[in-house]
């Protein structure tokens, strides 16, 4: 897929994320609970993928990358754990923390998807630059 293609897949799926969390504010418990576990599978599902294109991928893709790809899936996993741990218990005050940790741990990952969005667009630019500068090395070997 192109780079540019990639860009509007992000776009539409960005919108439809938006939509479906202001959706969420009005809905029932037992709606959101199942709208979590389906995120949560999709989520999954996506950590999986990015994992496996990682693997596959590995010998093409910067070592940074391929250590960010790696690790991504561990990093998930960790942050589930906490978030089901919390979830079990079931006092006032520990609900209300889970709750605001709920909070700032949704807005960190908005804030981490913003930081990757920027690299994103680095990382197109520069695959652009990149591909310039190999035509131009190319017209001057040929010319």
């Amino acid at each position: 897929m192109a780079l540019s293609d990639q860009l509007t897949k992000l776009a539409a799926r960005t919108k439809e994320v938006e939509d479906r969390a202001a959706a969420a504010k009005a809905e029932g418990k037992a709606d959101l609970e199942e709208k979590v576990k389906n995120a949560r599978e999709a989520a999954q599902t996506q950590a999986d993928a990015l994992h496996a294109h990682t693997e596959k991928n590995k010998s093409d893709i910067s070592e940074w990358w391929n250590d960010l790809g790696r690790d991504w899936k561990k990093q998930v996993e960790s942050i589930r754990r906490a978030v089901d741990n919390d979830r079990a218990a079931h006092d006032l005050k520990h609900a209300q923390k889970a709750a605001q940790r709920a909070d700032e741990d949704a807005a960190f990952a908005i804030d981490y998807v913003y930081a990757a969005l920027a690299e994103a667009e680095y990382a197109v630019l520069d695959a652009y630059l990149a591909h310039k500068e190999a035509d131009e090395l190319a017209e001057a070997t040929s010319g």
